[in-house]
């Protein structure tokens, strides 16, 4: 007797457990909701999240905040995240620079860039844009690349550094024609692109140029997409300039970590679905030239793994390696 009544205790506690995770399954969210920015405050991505942040709180009904983990590529605060405790309270601010970019730029990653984590939805996927100072005697791509050709040009690129969207860019850009240039890296962003807008350096490829290309800074020469942006209808893309291959773009998304229930995978799908919808952050995506609609979270899951697949084609050309 003594052994049934222990599996009639054993039994009630599985039944509990099982009750209890069910009920915080469909009450979701009962809690605060913290977005990981692996990134300093500032960029694109951190942004992006707390815009999505502000939507979210609304439409969850729960306060959701962001917590900037800088460091590494982002590879610090995704090493991080994904220890969390899958229960939807922690989410990530995933991007294609640290999370299909990086697992082939590091020997030592500190995370399985598909097992360690579950796509929720895609947020943007913005294309580079290849820009020179609005000073530079460059006026279209067809005049860079000519000069790209004499070696008394001496062309340059900016980045934010070695392994960075801008670098990888750059690099296949080289590899796929016969243009010639020389890679600068700098400490971020910021500062590279200070010094092409000074003539420091000839050009750059990057993602957040429509505040510069506005105010007259910088003159966009080509798109690194499959298609012209909206925000920039009369620049071409390296495509129609006969560069087949040379897409690249910086996209954003939330994530999970791995065996988050599915009913709080779909419910943070279908609120970042009525962000996206919303005015302040479509129209700062309109403005980045974002391309992409809300995703289903299998078509995410899906480019999720397309993307690793495809920088592990892009970054052996560009000899970019980090330890």
């Amino acid at each position: 007797m003594r052994g049934f009544h222990s599996g009639l205790a054993v039994a009630a506690v599985c039944l509990c457990t099982l009750t209890s995770t069910a009920d915080a399954e469909t009450n979701y969210p009962t809690q605060q909701i913290k977005i990981v920015v692996p990134w300093a405050p500032g960029g694109t991505t951190d942004v992006l999240a707390r815009m999505l942040a502000k939507s979210l709180t609304t439409s969850l009904g729960q306060s959701v905040y962001v917590e900037n983990v800088a460091g590494a590529g982002g590879n610090i605060g995704t090493q991080q995240f994904v220890r969390t405790k899958p229960d939807g309270y922690t989410l990530l601010m995933a991007s294609g620079s640290t999370n299909a970019a990086n697992p082939h730029l590091y020997n030592r990653l500190g995370f399985d860039p598909v097992k360690d984590f579950t796509p929720i939805a895609m947020i943007g996927r913005v294309p580079s844009v290849l820009v020179v100072a609005d000073t530079s005697p460059y006026k279209t791509y067809e005049d860079l690349a000519t000069a790209s050709r004499t070696r008394s040009a001496n062309l340059t690129y900016a980045s934010g550094g070695v392994g960075s969207s801008a670098h990888l860019a750059g690099e296949l850009l080289k590899n796929l024609t016969d243009f010639q240039a020389t890679h600068v890296p700098y400490r971020g962003t910021g500062p590279a692109m200070a010094d092409v807008m000074g003539r420091q350096v000839t050009f750059m490829f990057d993602t957040g140029v429509s505040g510069f290309i506005e105010s007259g800074k910088v003159k966009p020469l080509a798109v690194a997409a499959s298609a012209r942006v909206a925000a920039l209808p009369d620049v071409p893309t390296f495509e129609e300039l006969g560069i087949k291959g040379m897409i690249m773009n910086a996209w954003f998304g939330v994530a999970a970590p791995a065996n988050t229930p599915a009913a709080i995978v779909r419910r943070v799908n279908e609120a970042i679905g009525q962000a996206l919808a919303s005015g302040e952050i479509a129209d700062r995506l309109r403005q980045l030239g974002s391309d992409t609609a809300h995703m289903t979270i299998d078509e995410f899951s899906a480019f999720w793994i397309a993307e690793i697949d495809r920088y592990a084609q892009i970054v052996p050309l560009t000899g970019a390696k980090l330890d």
